[in-house]
């Protein structure tokens, strides 16, 4: 699994990124709150490690602009051990938080309980204009007909969907919807991506998935084709 661990202190960084990796895991490192959130956004991952006490961009703010988009599982450091902190940070959508210091197993503990709780619960319905998904049921209508969709499909409209608006690139959507990553030489993402906009946009005005050409693939009301 990756992590992510924003910390800009050099030492506390690099002892944190050693012990995770000894631990079995992929660790990436950022040493300021915007580079922190610029990660955050751009790359997936299965946890964040966030300091506070951040140059550029406190983790306040980090989480608050993160938690605008996406769901990855934040722990908090915090050198703060007052209750008004903890729970200012719980509120804005952190999922636990450890006050400095701490020793490296208990952070490990909290780790992998939170990863052990698996993914948020899925938006059992959503409705992007004419389109409406059913999570719960699986199923798909457009315009109010039903929409047949193979599960892969589903799956990948469902991302999509739960993104919108978001330009996913070709790895990110095969790391989600195949939970692996292709060589950039394969199409099957683009064949997919093909197949489910002949179910979803073909016979209607307002086209929903929408290539951004060097980028990859976006579900949206309105966005320029290229």
């Amino acid at each position: 699994m990756r992590l992510l661990v924003v910390e800009d202190e050099k030492k506390a960084g690099e002892y944190l990124k050693k012990g995770l990796e000894e631990s079995g895991f992929t660790v990436d490192i950022a040493t300021n709150g915007i580079d922190g959130l610029h990660n955050a956004l751009e790359e997936d991952y299965a946890l964040i490690v966030l300091d506070i006490m951040l140059p550029g961009m406190d983790g306040w703010e980090v989480l608050k602009r993160l938690r605008a988009k996406r769901d990855t599982p934040v722990l908090f450091l915090t050198a703060m051990d007052e209750l008004e902190e903890r729970v200012k940070g719980l509120e804005l959508g952190a999922d636990d938080y450890l006050v400095k210091p701490f020793a490296f197993v208990e952070l490990l503990a909290r780790i992998r309980t939170l990863l052990r709780r698996g993914p948020p619960r899925d938006i059992e319905h959503m409705h992007i204009g004419d389109l409406e998904i059913d999570a719960v049921r699986r199923r798909v209508r457009r315009g109010g007909q039903r929409v047949e969709l193979t599960p892969r499909e589903f799956s990948l409209l469902q991302l999509l969907a739960r993104r919108r608006g978001e330009v996913l690139s070709r790895t990110q959507i095969a790391s989600y919807v195949w939970d692996m990553n292709f060589d950039s030489d394969t199409n099957v993402v683009e064949v997919a991506i093909r197949r489910l906009r002949s179910k979803i946009d073909d016979g209607f005005d307002v086209k929903l998935i929408h290539t951004v050409r060097g980028m990859g693939y976006v579900l949206d009301l309105e966005h320029e084709d290229e």
